[in-house]
């Protein structure tokens, strides 16, 4: 349990680390919680301080989360020797959700950070790949038609346990139910974008419609 236990705590650490504010330091000291939708994500970033901002942030946050379901179930830590009682699935799974609450809530910055939503793709790149693919698919075909980016992210989680129930890939139930638990933490931390649709005041990224109202 011990190993359980500290890998699960350093994804967190690593999650913890938030790639717009860490940008922003180097940037000339920008706080993009105190921009835009006040969220340090990297939808806020590409909205209030462009691509070239936007990029590394994505790079970091995407990374964070691919890191530790790949390098730390099998990594023989220091004093650590691998606890053959933890099952290997369930410590990558719990090192994943560790680097994904880590981007939510990091410890580095007042507990202030993201939606989660890079990271999760970076977890699920070091988890199974092959489930970034329908995510991607349905994130771009609801915002090139909706515009709406938080919508996107919030259907691409919860087509994730869907396919991985309909296609049997893989065919563990840990994954399913860690597919069903990050599709409910990421419509949770996107509730103030579901409060903006139901009020019609969530932004668009128009820039990404296929098809634009006339102003």
């Amino acid at each position: 349990m011990l190993e359980l236990g500290l890998k699960v705590l350093l994804s967190y650490l690593v999650g913890a680390l938030n790639g717009a504010l860490i940008v922003g330091k180097f940037a000339g000291g920008v706080d993009i919680r105190k921009l835009g939708s006040g969220n340090a994500g990297g939808t806020n970033a590409l909205r209030t301080q462009g691509v070239w901002f936007a990029l590394p942030v994505m790079l970091i946050d995407v990374g964070k989360g691919f890191l530790p379901p790949w390098l730390l179930p099998m990594l023989v830590l220091p004093l650590v020797p691998l606890d053959p009682e933890v099952s290997r699935t369930w410590l990558t799974l719990a090192c994943a959700g560790g680097a994904v609450v880590g981007h939510c809530y990091p410890v580095w910055f007042d507990f202030k950070g993201g939606k989660g939503a890079a990271t999760a793709i970076g977890a699920l790149l070091g988890i199974a790949p092959s489930l970034t693919l329908p995510a991607l698919v349905v994130w771009c075909l609801v915002v090139t038609t909706t515009g709406y980016v938080g919508l996107a992210t919030m259907l691409a989680a919860a087509v994730l346990p869907v396919w991985a129930a309909l296609t049997g890939l893989p065919e563990h139930r840990e994954l399913f139910w860690f597919l069903v638990a990050l599709a409910l933490f990421i419509v949770y931390t996107h509730r103030g974008n579901i409060q903006r649709l139901r009020a019609g005041q969530e932004n668009r990224l128009e820039k990404a419609m296929l098809w634009r109202r006339p102003r």
